[in-house]
């Protein structure tokens, strides 16, 4: 049986492509999911050997889709695709569990290559983005932890959407009330004292973009 895939980019055309790649290359592709709140579902249900999410997608990013997909399936092994080799992003994520990070630019064996090393319970990371990585290191600045928690960074998103808070409560299921603690901690926190503040930091971020 060949390595279980789930895929998830808010691109149809690049699921399609990816699809097309991995299965020619003997990968069981077994679900695609648009955003990351799909793929934190079809992870749920469909428990893949690995799960390829691209870093920006609507809902939820690919970053706290991988945090949420090791909560509700622990064996499943997470690759964000990315098109940055920021190295706070790829630290966040490695923090959160990710064992892969493709950069988009990069060839369509560097994913292959990648879902392979991951699955057999290796770590894979793009060479720009462990230069990144290691000169970050070397420098000696070091990289600050996200001041924000997991729940925080999805409220950030969606309200970097233009998301209004009553259906950032509905969308996470959460009370409205504590959509509008967390938006409050948000800026404090960040030191933001308008929305427009808070959609120029999680685009800057990469969360979301206009």
């Amino acid at each position: 049986m060949g390595i279980r895939v789930l895929l998830a980019d808010d691109h149809g055309v690049v699921r399609q492509a990816l699809r097309l790649l991995l299965e020619r290359e003997g990968f069981e592709v077994v679900g695609e999911a648009s955003d990351g709140q799909a793929a934190v579902h079809l992870a749920t249900q469909l428990q893949p050997d690995v799960a390829v999410l691209d870093l920006v997608m609507p809902v939820m990013n690919g970053l706290d889709a991988a945090h949420d997909i090791r909560q509700v399936s622990p064996r499943t092994r997470t690759i964000l695709l990315t098109g940055r080799a920021d190295d706070q992003p790829v630290l966040e994520a490695l923090r959160a569990g990710v064992k892969g990070c493709v950069m988009k630019s990069d060839q369509a064996k560097g994913l292959v290559q990648a879902i392979r090393e991951v699955a057999q319970g290796g770590l894979y990371l793009d060479p720009s983005v462990s230069k990144k990585l290691v000169e970050a290191f070397l420098s000696g600045n070091g990289i600050p932890r996200d001041p924000l928690t997991h729940r925080e960074r999805q409220v950030l998103q969606l309200l970097g959407e233009g998301t209004k808070t009553r259906k950032v409560a509905e969308v996470l299921g959460i009370s409205v009330k504590t959509a509008e603690s967390h938006r409050t901690r948000i800026m404090k926190k960040l030191g933001i004292h308008e929305t427009a503040g808070l959609v120029r930091y999680a685009i800057r971020r990469g969360l979301c973009w206009l």
